[in-house]
């Protein structure tokens, strides 16, 4: 049986296009990515020196491109002078009630030694927030955070099974979502790690605030000074949580303005990082919009089934047929 095999090709600059773009692909695949510049890069234990040649290559490269993107690089603005200033005078105040406090305690202890040695001593009111830390916190926080470890490792394989399922397991952008989640699981880990000790902070604060306000009603059963140390207990405390306040905000506002600039280097850095893939993605829908326009290619095959050998009989028949029917018949012979 035969086999006729027509082929359809687009237009040869299609053709040239799309070799170019599987080239591109293919050259780009080999290139490590690096996301710092030539005095990062060191060689590694085990590294080979063509390895090492190549992310040397690669951190000059991005060197170049985050030179060239310079002008698009994300920036903070600096704190403006007002707020610096502001910022000073805030601090300036804290623990200023400290002196004052120090002689009303003293005066108040001498005052209930001298109705019998009942009330508050002086250092009442001098215990730390870590005196009331729970002992346990330490077991919540690891057991939470191993909790976490499970769960990402569990994320991480699947997504690595899904990279395999896809066959791109071990590809360039299959490493980058793998980095990519690496990132965000570390930021988030470090984020449920600050949570839980700002919560046993809080706890803690919150017992030795009650703590003070029991040894005041203490006081004020137990002596005729109830009045004094309670509202001298007050007043440290009033004192004490605007400080904590006025600090807590004001380091708010710093960590704000640092994490602003570490955002803003990391994605002047994934800029430069990422161009050339970004700019081969651009190239490759450019030319997938491009081949849209045109008919597409395809191979057609058409089989053509061999004579029968009853029919090549008959054709061999025929045709001596009319040979013998041409000699009998002169006069029908024609020649042309």
């Amino acid at each position: 049986m035969a086999v006729q095999t027509v082929q359809n090709l687009p237009a040869q600059f299609i053709q040239d296009i799309g070799k170019d773009l599987a080239t591109q692909i293919t050259a780009q695949a080999q290139v490590p990515v690096v996301s710092t510049g030539l005095a990062g890069i060191s060689q590694q234990a085990g590294e080979s020196a063509e390895d090492f040649a190549a992310r040397q290559s690669a951190a000059q490269q991005f060197t170049t491109r985050q030179q060239s993107l310079a002008g698009l690089a994300p920036t903070v603005a600096a704190q403006d002078a007002l707020q610096t200033q502001a910022q000073n005078l805030a601090t300036s105040g804290v623990g200023s009630f400290a002196p004052f406090l120090a002689q009303a305690q003293t005066a108040g202890t001498a005052a209930g030694t001298a109705l019998g040695g009942v009330g508050l001593g002086a250092t009442s009111f001098q215990q730390g927030v870590q005196d009331f830390m729970s002992p346990y916190q330490s077991q919540v926080i690891d057991a939470s955070l191993a909790e976490f470890d499970r769960n990402k490792a569990i994320q991480e394989q699947s997504i690595r099974d899904q990279q395999a399922a896809l066959g791109v397991l071990g590809a360039g952008r299959a490493g980058v979502q793998l980095a990519e989640f690496g990132t965000g699981a570390a930021r988030e880990r470090a984020l449920l790690q600050a949570g839980l000790l700002q919560q046993g902070f809080g706890q803690a604060a919150a017992a030795r605030q009650q703590d003070i306000t029991n040894r005041g009603a203490l006081a004020q059963s137990q002596l005729g000074l109830g009045a004094f140390q309670t509202g001298l207990g007050q007043t440290q405390q009033q004192a004490t949580g605007t400080d904590i306040s006025r600090l807590g905000q004001l380091g708010a506002l710093n960590q704000a303005q640092e994490q602003a600039q570490l955002d803003a280097q990391r994605e002047a850095a994934r800029q430069a990082t990422f161009l050339p893939q970004q700019q081969l993605d651009r190239f490759a829908g450019q030319v997938t919009g491009l081949m849209g326009g045109y008919p597409a290619s395809g191979i057609q095959q058409t089989a053509v089934p061999n004579p029968t050998p009853l029919q090549t009989a008959l054709g061999v028949g025929t045709t001596l047929a009319g040979i013998y029917g041409a000699i009998k018949n002169p006069t029908s012979l024609r020649l042309g």
